[in-house]
């Protein structure tokens, strides 16, 4: 088979949700890796910001590796969606200038590395309107196909959006949480009936998945074309969380920091991360991280993209048999969804393991428990209101008798900013 990996799982890209498709991040095949979306603006700390651009501006790039020895034929499309990720009711002609398939034909192959890959490098064409989108990446144009999906983000700044993160008002939540309370000034946009017609969303360090939603303004100023978000209910705090671990993977000659071994194959490089332990009883310490993200670099060649080695690289963590198993949480693992995520118990060691592919770089990562409720890394990891965390604050606005969710708000917030 052409393919190095055996496909281990394939899962759906998309959800339904009373009756609507909700669109999902996520790759569809363990041999397509080191998937990255993200504003190209030549620095290299790009990698680091969200696929979260202005309208008309910064282009989106889209990165990976196709762990292979000849290219496949892959094909793209945008899919514009709501503020809820469903589909909106826009056709590819209202926001794109051009027909809505284009070909993914920048490539290269890798360089005398252990494992062979082809890198794809696709520059995300403009689009028109505002809102949320879905980048769809599917082999021979054929759109059931598919390999990768990808939010992104544009937004057409209509109103000025102030946040900051404050002691959280109930008080058993001060010591572990973060209250992002959030001010929308539309003096300068006329906005029809804002309790229904807004929608203001919260993110926390560019994942989904404990993003908060639905949230009402408690006051609407009309004399001043204000909407206020100070809630006293809880539904704006966030878990603190602790700042993320780390390891750095940017050399394969020798170990970097928090990696306790090295073996170079012929065919593949081994590594083993040191050994983890339980942080939830700890108090909190500072230090720099990269919010759970990644950034590919290779310290021992040239050229990041075609000469960085992939390494099976061994997670251990040092805990009491759980009820449960744990996951490696972060991008590198999707956010635990990726298929190596989960980890197992290792009676031998006492111990819970899991090897993931990674190429060279440095990464972000936490462990956490997967429950009903979403992930809980508050387990494993502690919750400190001392953490430093990145906040992205969306507003989107659906104007009467309008087809679709504009994005015409948008506020960064970093709580405790320290940045690696």
């Amino acid at each position: 088979m052409r393919k190095l990996l055996t496909l281990a799982f394939l899962v759906f890209y998309q959800f339904v949700v009373n009756g609507q498709t909700v669109m999902q991040n996520k790759v569809f095949e363990e041999n397509i890796q080191s998937v990255q979306l993200y504003p190209n603006t030549g620095d290299f700390s790009d990698q680091f910001n969200p696929p979260l651009i202005p309208l008309g501006a910064t282009n989106l790039v889209l990165e990976f590796d196709d762990l292979a020895y000849e290219p496949d034929r892959y094909a793209a499309k945008m899919i514009h969606c709501n503020a809820d990720w469903t589909p909106s009711g826009l056709k590819p002609a209202d926001y794109l200038s051009r027909y809505n398939e284009f070909n993914l034909n920048t490539y290269d192959y890798s360089i005398d590395t252990r494992v062979p890959y082809i890198h794809f490098t696709f520059p995300v064409p403009r689009v028109s309107r505002s809102g949320n989108y879905i980048l769809q990446v599917y082999r021979k144009q054929d759109q059931e196909d598919i390999i990768i999906t990808r939010k992104f983000m544009v937004y057409d700044l209509q109103v000025q959006v102030g946040a900051k993160v404050v002691p959280p008002n109930q008080t058993e939540d001060r010591r572990e949480g973060q209250q992002i309370d959030v001010q929308v000034n539309y003096s300068n946009k006329a906005l029809q009936d804002p309790m229904n017609n807004v929608k203001l969303v919260i993110r926390q360090n560019q994942c989904w998945d404990n993003a908060k939603v639905g949230i009402q303004p408690t006051f609407i100023r009309e004399n001043q074309k204000l909407l206020e978000y100070r809630l006293f209910d809880g539904s704006n705090v966030f878990l603190a969380g602790n700042e993320f671990r780390f390891v750095d993977l940017r050399f394969v000659r020798t170990t970097g920091r928090n990696v306790v071994n090295i073996k170079m194959e012929d065919d593949i490089v081994f590594a083993e991360a040191g050994l983890d332990r339980d942080r939830s009883g700890n108090g909190y310490v500072e230090y720099l991280d990269l919010n759970g993200q990644y950034a590919i670099e290779n310290r021992d060649r040239a050229n990041n993209d075609l000469t960085g080695e992939y390494v099976l690289i061994t997670f251990n963590l040092d805990a009491p048999e759980l009820s449960v198993a744990p996951y490696v949480f972060g991008a590198l693992s999707y956010w635990g969804e990726g298929s190596r995520a989960e980890m197992e118990f290792n009676p031998n060691t006492a111990t819970y393991q899991a090897t993931l592919l990674l190429k060279q770089g440095w990464y972000d990562y936490q462990f956490a428990l997967k429950t009903s409720e979403g992930w809980n890394t508050k387990e494993l990891e502690g919750s400190h209101f001392q953490t430093e965390n990145e906040y992205d604050v969306l507003v989107y606005y659906r104007e009467l008798g309008s087809r679709y969710d504009e994005l015409i708000g948008y506020a960064a917030l970093n709580a405790n900013k320290r940045r690696f």
